[in-house]
């Protein structure tokens, strides 16, 4: 009697799935996908990045959180780092800045495990999901600050949470954004979404 090996088992990660997080990081762990999240029990396969609205943005953020880190003690910044939210949220959000003795901590697997707090999402325009589904599952995660930057509409949102909910910051009169949550952090607008990161980093030091 001849009996046939079975095939083997084909372990797939696709936009839409339903799952926890322990099967999210399983079939992501034995897939060939660069960049997947889950968010509120939903997997998003990343697409492909284009430089203008993703990565050229996605830089001068992480520039501008490098040089308030260098000023500063005891934070950490992180590129897309995975964030092990809660059960069925596991985020690879664009850029993070968090205390080492804060909220959000490196765990044994090497991941982010908690809520740091702030967060940073680069997007299209308000359709994204980091202004719905990812929105929701930080704020409810208690996420204490987050930034988007919506690339198409030339537009930045800055959250912070209050009582449990985001309200969004309003800019100074000289157009400028401070942080609630890290003393000295400011971004100036007008200057990031044109291009001008010289002005940036002066208006943060």
């Amino acid at each position: 009697m001849v009996i046939a090996n079975s095939p083997p088992t084909l372990t797939i990660l696709e936009n839409g799935d339903r799952l926890n997080r322990v099967e999210f990081e399983r079939r992501y762990t034995a897939s060939n996908i660069k960049k997947a999240e889950l968010i509120e029990g939903l997997v998003y396969v990343a697409s492909p990045l284009r430089f203008t609205p993703h990565a050229k943005p996605h830089s001068q953020i992480i520039g501008w959180l490098i040089t308030y880190q260098s000023m500063m003690t005891d934070l950490e910044v992180g590129i897309e780092p995975t964030v092990r939210l809660d059960a069925d949220n596991e985020p690879q959000p664009d850029a993070v800045l968090f205390r080492l003795d804060g909220n959000a901590q490196v765990d044994e697997d090497g991941y982010i495990t908690g809520s740091p707090e702030l967060i940073v999402e680069i997007a299209a325009s308000t359709v994204s999901y980091d202004l719905h589904a990812k929105k929701r599952a930080y704020e409810r995660n208690g996420v204490k600050e987050y930034i988007v930057w919506r690339t198409l509409d030339q537009q930045i949102d800055w959250f912070v949470l209050e009582n449990g909910q985001y309200v969004e910051l309003a800019l100074d009169a000289a157009g400028i954004i401070h942080s609630r949550e890290f003393e000295g952090l400011r971004l100036n607008v007008s200057a990031i979404l044109n291009g001008d990161i010289s002005t940036v980093l002066k208006t943060l030091q």
